[in-house]
């Protein structure tokens, strides 16, 4: 439940910087940094342990602790409470003490790494692709980078587009899945369509392997209309874009 888990570091390197930061307080001191595979660590099985370092909002964490060494025989560790130092600097929807959860709030916007420079890929427009399921926010971002002056791609009316009378994909999705698909009006059912391929592999693949091809092919021809007009830069909004 850490907030922005994504950018949280490799272990390796949260474990360098201990290590460089141990050594740089006190070079004769003697320490074991030990990766945590469960809440507890060895800080309920081993015997030689005699304190525990918590804070005011981890201290409920070592209390449990202490219950479990006396589960498993063992006495308990001294809990040495220390104070958090206040981050005088913290913006309105970050923690007040110094924290991690704070630094990667501080990362968004930033890149991570520089683009991926390749040759046989257009300057213009430099594509962004946008994804997330449901609620993620990424209508929300569309939009922001829209008003920053992207050209938006909206791969959902693009899949709505593929499925209208005379799209590219209307004639074989109701070649394979049957008359019944289609309203009095000669539009597709997406409904009764979805009931027949929700729940079943074989059929949504086979949907999608007719749709997919021709929502990619629509995505070109917005980009190439995006360097038509002078973009420098062409946001695809796609919930399955890995996909």
């Amino acid at each position: 439940d850490k907030v922005l888990a994504e950018l949280i570091e490799p272990y390796e390197v949260r474990a360098a910087k201990l290590r460089e930061f141990l050594e740089d307080v006190k070079p004769s001191l003697r320490y074991d940094i030990v990766p945590l595979a469960d809440p507890y660590g060895p800080s309920v099985t081993d015997p030689d342990l005699q304190c525990l370092v918590v804070s005011e909002e981890t201290r409920r964490g070592g209390e449990a602790v202490n219950k479990k060494r006396l589960e498993n025989g063992l006495p308990e560790l001294a809990l040495y409470e220390i104070l958090l130092m206040k981050d005088p600097d913290h913006g309105q929807n970050e923690e007040e003490k110094i924290s991690s959860s704070s630094l990667r709030q501080r990362l968004l916007g930033t890149l991570l790494r520089p683009p991926r420079q390749d040759p046989a890929l257009p300057s213009r427009p430099y594509v962004i692709g946008l994804t997330g399921g449901t609620g993620s926010g990424k209508t929300s971002i569309a939009k922001l980078l829209g008003q920053l002056g992207a050209f938006l791609i909206d791969a959902d009316k693009l899949g709505h587009a593929v499925y209208v009378p005379g799209g590219p994909a209307y004639e074989r999705v109701v070649a394979t899945f049957g008359a019944e698909i289609v309203n009095e009006d000669g539009t597709i059912n997406r409904k009764v369509l979805g009931a027949k391929v929700f729940g079943n592999q074989e059929r949504l693949k086979s949907l999608t392997d007719i749709v997919w091809p021709e929502m990619a092919q629509m995505v070109k021809e917005q980009i190439r209309e995006a360097a038509a007009q002078g973009k420098a830069v062409c946001v695809l909004d796609a919930a399955v874009l890995l996909e």
